[in-house]
């Protein structure tokens, strides 16, 4: 899609927030149960250990504590909208965001769930661009929350060990588009013929086509990024860090060779947390801020891929949050 001019305010990243669930399954621990060895989940994914929410731990639950973590470090005078981008919601109807917006004591906002998958916090961040932009809020808070883990057959070793739960959020208010920390043109696409490479009719029966996911993904993710960047007005050489959607780190090593961005620009913590879902990219943002891998100033690519197909990227100058609440890294953030 053909990045449109904004008009109005733009939307400025003034703080982000994670969380993680306390329950850890280790490669060992999957071995005890499925056909598969820790080399093999490493040699094909890069995971090591992923989080896993307990039963009485919703999509919710985890939304809320980001987001309380992202209100908390910057303390704005007031919240005008939500969105919540996932694929696991607490219910098929109502939708999560209202219950989130609630009982971060935000009710009577506009609060929303959109389902775009593992794309689906860039297509939050759009939607909350636009807000801004007409005016119609002046700060928006954007979650990405997802309970992955519940989707595999759980004796399906090939999905199993990717899929791992969590939430991120970022607080968007309005600003100028020439300061740190502005949303750049976003690029977002869409194609439904894909629909079934990606697809789970209800928790425990998910199915993934991996060899097309990977080339589709690998595709996608790279011409959003160079379209991103172009329409920025920045050369690839000119991107700080890539912060690609945690899959797996097959797919994104992959993308960033495409694009040229070399090993110590590229953040990452799939090894770590595993594919979080619409969680993904906000939760590395928060982990890549508290240990110091993304500083001010860095110009920064965000790229996503997901069941739909869908795919997006944007651009950004990373802003100073030395004042965010942020947890030190995977593990700190419960």
């Amino acid at each position: 899609m053909t990045p449109a001019t904004m008009r109005g305010p733009a939307a400025v990243v003034a703080s982000v927030g994670s969380a993680l669930p306390p329950g850890i399954v280790s490669n060992e621990d999957l071995t005890t149960r499925l056909d598969t060895t820790d080399q093999w989940i490493r040699s094909r994914t890069g995971i090591l250990r992923r989080h896993v929410a307990g039963a009485d731990q919703s999509t919710a639950d985890l939304a809320v504590r980001a987001a309380t973590r992202a209100l908390t470090s910057s303390n704005p005078e007031q919240v005008e909208a939500l969105v919540v981008a996932t694929t696991t919601p607490d219910r098929c109807c109502p939708a999560t965001a209202p219950a989130v917006a609630s009982r971060l004591g935000l009710t009577g906002i506009p609060a929303y769930d959109l389902a775009a998958g593992c794309t689906g916090f860039l297509y939050a961040l759009a939607t909350a661009a636009g807000l801004i932009a007409a005016d119609t809020a002046r700060t928006v808070l954007v979650v990405g929350a997802d309970r992955l883990a519940s989707l595999p057959d759980p004796d399906d070793r090939t999905t199993v060990p990717l899929f791992g739960d969590a939430a991120g959020a970022v607080l968007l208010r309005n600003g100028n588009a020439d300061e740190q920390g502005a949303l750049g043109p976003m690029i977002l696409g869409s194609d439904g013929t894909g629909a079934d490479l990606i697809q789970a009719a209800h928790p425990g029966a998910l199915h993934m086509d991996g060899a097309d996911v990977f080339r589709h993904a690998v595709d996608r993710m790279s011409t959003a990024s160079r379209q991103a960047a172009t329409a920025t007005g920045w050369d690839l050489a000119d991107i700080d860090r890539l912060v690609p959607h945690q899959a797996n780190s097959r797919i994104t090593s992959f993308v960033a060779r495409q694009l040229g961005v070399p090993e110590d620009r590229q953040l990452g913590n799939v090894a770590e947390v595993g594919n979080t879902g619409a969680a993904s990219i906000p939760l590395l943002l928060a982990h890549a801020t508290a240990d110091g891998r993304l500083k001010p100033g860095h110009r920064t690519l965000l790229t996503a891929f997901g069941a739909g197909l869908t795919w997006g990227a944007v651009t950004l100058t990373w802003p100073d949050l030395s004042r965010t609440d942020l947890p030190e890294g995977p593990g700190h953030d419960r």
